[in-house]
Order: structure tokens, then C-alpha cells, then sequence
């Protein structure tokens, strides 16, 4: 007789969902959960943020018997692993420790570093996608994650929006299922949790939800045709958690309540009918639903905190995701369920779902060390020489000529030896992401003989002591910028200098080392390259390709002219 039983909840299509738990592991959950005290449970609903790998930080956190932890990039491996060992081991009931493991600039410099989303999309090469997946799913369970919150799901289409961008897989439903797909199964395939991300789908709206509750203005016949394809394979093919974004779909909303007004852009998030009747009932998915962030514009300017906190988990979430103040959340929590704002059901519900999540990746069978290896074996995970050898394959692979209608490239020492650098510094919101540095990119022009010096606006590069003008510029995406553009305000040190354009005395080539639309502002440049992070890797590839040591391969995931003939020209 089989001793696997079915999840109590689990819909008819034996497919939807996460695979059932043995019997044994079922009883973990229902002892576990039923041994709790309901201040417990609540806090076995919470994830809470680690910014700082510092004792202090993680005796805070661990004071409040959270459910899991959200690591954020830092930059000692030593100081990394003590705080993650420490943490799993003081916890009682296993601790998930979860990550935005997104590749690009946001990741541990003591790890491999793969592109981000767009980079690995631009290489068009499946295979390499899921190898790159199962490299972030090895790195990361030796770090001792077991959750990533990746990938993300969303359709680029608003080109201004800069939130999505080159955390997307771009802007074809196809594409973005494919690539999306090879990830989850190499992912999980690693022993750690995928999670498709931002339910009901962003990219239309070009806000960004960190600020505002953004909206998916779809209607649903295309709505279905595309993220619901998205979302609906995805669960199909067994993703574990789906996050529920602070994003409105008023035209489900409408569908079921014609007479909604503003309650159809309510954010998804606290949406009964987006979370249990499309996504559970419509989709069929029975795996784990986390919010975004709840500290996020787009909820605290929907809802105030005490109507928000427990409408979450009753509208259809099962993990509340950060807190400024955790104690004062989880009275708050308390108090909805005292009051009936949060029905027993329903915690009930949640703290079994996520506990079937640990039980799922077996984390309550694990010993300490299978959790997070002593350090030496971690450190011996990390960077391997075929980690690195495929990153620097997909870091090359990326790379994407848009245009080049000057046959400016390849260049070279003899006729474009007096190279101006015109660079913007970046930003990101994203702890531990490291400051750009365009170093590695410089040394290997200077190493093929360019003379290379950096735009001094008190002495403005004229066609006499310069012979090739390149901009470096470009942001990866990034939360609360509101909008990207390319600022010549920055870039030239003024704004009456940004009036100044060299493109058509110099020979100029633009390069975006993040977002892929920026030839949308400099549409007369006739020489632009998409590269979409900074990665040391990408730079020197880049040069290789500059001076035709190599070709570029890179497929465009999105239409960079941005649907104007204007800067095709």
C-alpha cells in the first residue's frame, strides 16, 4: 500500500501543485502546527529581513520565532555563514531562509555571477538557462538557502517602467514561459523552492508597485492568453510558491463584481478573488502563496496597517513577507483574528501550507550540517571552474548589438586610439549590491593600445583630441527609481551642457550595461549596444566583441527601438 496520501486540498488535476506528502511527513505538519500556541502560529506566518550578518541583527530578528528569514546580499562569507548557521540552529521549528536571487549585480561577490533575467533571455539557449538555474540552486543551498524568490514572471511591455526591465525575461509570452520553465525545474531540481513572481502580472503599467498599487489594465481574454499561460504551466509543472504582488487586474474583479468601483484596483495581495478564486480556483494552485513586500507603497497606500496586516493572510496569502516593526505586526495579527478579520480557517490554512513547505524540501529531516556544511566545504561550493566557465558563456552570449548604422564597430587603436568614457555611476536598491565600477572595461582598452580618459566638462571632447566618445551607461532594474531615463543632465555635468550632443562630430557608441530602452533618448546615436549588467565578465567580453575578437550573438527578449521608427535611423 502506498504511504504517500493526498494533500486534503489538492485540486483533481493530479499536476497542479506540489507533489503530496508521505504520510510521516503530513503527521510532522499537523503535530507541528497543532503544538503551537496561536501567538506561534502567527509568527510562523512572518518572514523577516537580514540586512548585516551582524549578531545583534540576528538575535533581533530570531526574538520573534519567525518562520523564515530573507537574506540579503553581503560581503563576508565568514560573517554569512555564522549568521545563517547560527540562525537555523537556535530556531525550533525549522527556518526557512529565503532569497532574491535574481543574478546580475545582486548577489553575493563571493558566489558565481550569472546575468540577470534579460541577459540570460538575450542568450536565447535554453540549456545554458537551466544550467545557470541549477548553478544558483547549488551556490545557494550551500549558503542555506532553501527558497528563492525568482523567477520573475512578468511581461516587459511598459518600456519606461524601471522595476521590471532586466528582472524580466523580456517581453514574448513564449519566451518568458520557456526560459521560466527551464528554471523552476533546475531550480527545484536543487532541493530549493522556486517562486513565480509578480502575481497577477506586472509590466503594463510603467509604475512600479514598491511606490503605488500599480495596475495590469489586461482585459481577460488576454489576461488568460498570456499570464495566465504564464502562471497556469508554471503550476502545472509543480512551481512551489507564487508571489502575490500589490498589483490590481480590475478586469477579473469586474468579471465577478460588475459594480466593484474602487475595490477592482485593490492590490492582489489582499484579494480574495485574485488569490483563492483565479489563482486557486481558476489556475488550481494548491503550493504556497507569499505577499511582497507588505512594507511597499503599494499596499501601505491602499490600506492602513491594521486593516492590512491581517488581510493579507485572509485574502488568500500564506506568508506575510518584512516588517519595520515585526512585534507590533504580529499583535496586530492577533488582533484581526480576535476581532474576525482573520478567521481561524484561515490561519489555520496558512500555517499549514507553509509548514507543508518545509516538510516538502525536507528541512525537518535535516541535520545542521546538511542544512549549511561547515564552512570549509561552503566556501568549497562556491565558484567552481565550470560555475565560472558557463557564467562567463552566458556572459558573453548576452551581449546584443541593437544597431550600428555608422558601421562604426569594430573599433580600433589606430583610428579610434583617443577614447572619451562618458559614465553614469548606477544605482540600486538592493542591499549589498556593490558599486559599479567600469575598471575592468577600461584596463582591457588601455591593455589593446586606447588612450583612455574620462569626460571633463571643463573641457569638452572636440573631433581634435578625440577620436571615439563611448557612453557607459545604464541602470538594471531596480525598485523606487519611479521611471528610467537617460539623464545627459548627469552624464554631461549640467544642464546646459546636456544640451550639448557629440554624436555627429565624434563617432559615438552608446552601451547600457542595465535597462534596454535607451536609445529611446538618444535616438540620432547611431551606434548602441545592450550589455544589461555590469558584470566583470560582461565587460570583458564586451571589448572582445568591440574590437572584433568575437562576434555578437545576443537576441534582442525586447524591442529596444521601443516601436518608434525614429530610432531605427
Amino acid at each position: 500500500m502506498s504511504n504517500v496520501i493526498p494533500n486534503p486540498t489538492s485540486p483533481l488535476s493530479p499536476s497542479a501543485g506540489p507533489p503530496a506528502l508521505s504520510r510521516e511527513d503530513m503527521a510532522w505538519v499537523e503535530n507541528t502546527r497543532d503544538a503551537m500556541s496561536v501567538e506561534a502560529q502567527i509568527a510562523q506566518l512572518f518572514v523577516l529581513s537580514a540586512r548585516h550578518d551582524s549578531a545583534e541583527e540576528n538575535e533581533g530578528l530570531l526574538a520573534h520565532a519567525p518562520g523564515g528569514i530573507h537574506r540579503f546580499p553581503t560581503h563576508d562569507l565568514d560573517a554569512a555563514w555564522a549568521a545563517t548557521r547560527h540562525a537555523i540552529e537556535r530556531s525550533d521549528v525549522p527556518l526557512i531562509l529565503s532569497g532574491d536571487i535574481e543574478g546580475g549585480t545582486v548577489s553575493y561577490p563571493f558566489t558565481t555571477a550569472i546575468p540577470n533575467q534579460m541577459g540570460i533571455a538575450a542568450c536565447d539557449d535554453l540549456d545554458l538557462s537551466a544550467d545557470l538555474a541549477a548553478i544558483v540552486g547549488r551556490e545557494s543551498r550551500a549558503l542555506g538557502y532553501n527558497w528563492s524568490f525568482t523567477p520573475v514572471v512578468d511581461i516587459n511591455r511598459a518600456f519606461r517602467n524601471a522595476v521590471v526591465g532586466t528582472r524580466s525575461y523580456g517581453s514574448d509570452p513564449d519566451r518568458i514561459l520557456a526560459q521560466a520553465r527551464a528554471y523552476v525545474r533546475a531550480l527545484q531540481a536543487q532541493g530549493v523552492a522556486a517562486c513565480a513572481k509578480h502575481w497577477p502580472g506586472d509590466g503594463m503599467d510603467d509604475r512600479d508597485q514598491h511606490l503605488v498599487t500599480s495596475v495590469n489594465d489586461m482585459d481577460m481574454a488576454e489576461w488568460r492568453a498570456t499570464f495566465g499561460r504564464i502562471f497556469g504551466t508554471l503550476v502545472d509543472d509543480g512551481v512551489m510558491t507564487i508571489m502575490s504582488a500589490h498589483i490590481a487586474l480590475p478586469a477579473y474583479i469586474r468579471e465577478k463584481l460588475p459594480q466593484s468601483g474602487a475595490q477592482a484596483f485593490a492590490p492582489a495581495s489582499v484579494s480574495r478573488l485574485l488569490n483563492e478564486e483565479l489563482l486557486r480556483g481558476e489556475l488550481g494552485f494548491q503550493g504556497l502563496i507569499v505577499s511582497d513586500a507588505t512594507v511597499m507603497g503599494g499596499l501601505t497606500s491602499w490600506m492602513d496597517r491594521a486593516e492590512a496586516v491581517p488581510a493579507v493572510i485572509e485574502n488568500g496569502c500564506d506568508v506575510f513577507l518584512f516588517s519595520r516593526d515585526p512585534a507590533e505586526d504580529m499583535a496586530l495579527m492577533l488582533k484581526g483574528l480576535r476581532e474576525g478579520r482573520l478567521s481561524e480557517r484561515r490561519l489555520n490554512e496558512a500555517v499549514t501550507r507553509f509548514l507543508s513547505l518545509k516538510a516538502k524540501l525536507g528541512l525537518h529531516r535535516m541535520t545542521l550540517d546538511e542544512r549549511i556544511a561547515p564552512l570549509d566545504r561552503v566556501r568549497d561550493g562556491l565558484r567552481q571552474p565550470d560555475h565560472l566557465e558557463t557564467a562567463t558563456r552566458a556572459a558573453a552570449g548576452s551581449l546584443t548589438l541593437v544597431k550600428d548604422r555608422a558601421a562604426l564597430l569594430p573599433i580600433d587603436p589606430q583610428q579610434h586610439r583617443r577614447v572619451v568614457v562618458i559614465s553614469d555611476e548606477g544605482t540600486s536598491f538592493f542591499s549589498g549590491a556593490p558599486d559599479r565600477d567600469f575598471t575592468p572595461l577600461r584596463s582591457a582598452l588601455e591593455g589593446r593600445g586606447f588612450h583612455v580618459r574620462s569626460f571633463d566638462a571643463d573641457a569638452m571632447p572636440t573631433p581634435d583630441d578625440t577620436d571615439l566618445i563611448l557612453y557607459l551607461i545604464g541602470q538594471e532594474a531596480t525598485p523606487s527609481l519611479s521611471h528610467i531615463f537617460l539623464d545627459f543632465t548627469k552624464l554631461h555635468a549640467g544642464p546646459r551642457n546636456a544640451m550639448i550632443q557629440f554624436n555627429r562630430e565624434i563617432p559615438t557608441l552608446l552601451v547600457s550595461f542595465g535597462q534596454p530602452y535607451y536609445l529611446y533618448d538618444a535616438p540620432n546615436f547611431a551606434t548602441y549596444i545592450n550589455a544589461y549588467a555590469s558584470l566583470p565578465a560582461v565587460q570583458a567580453a564586451l571589448v572582445e566583441r568591440l574590437v572584433g575578437d568575437a562576434p555578437f550573438t545576443g537576441v534582442s527578449p525586447v524591442d529596444a527601438f521601443c516601436g518608434k521608427e525614429q530610432l531605427t535611423w
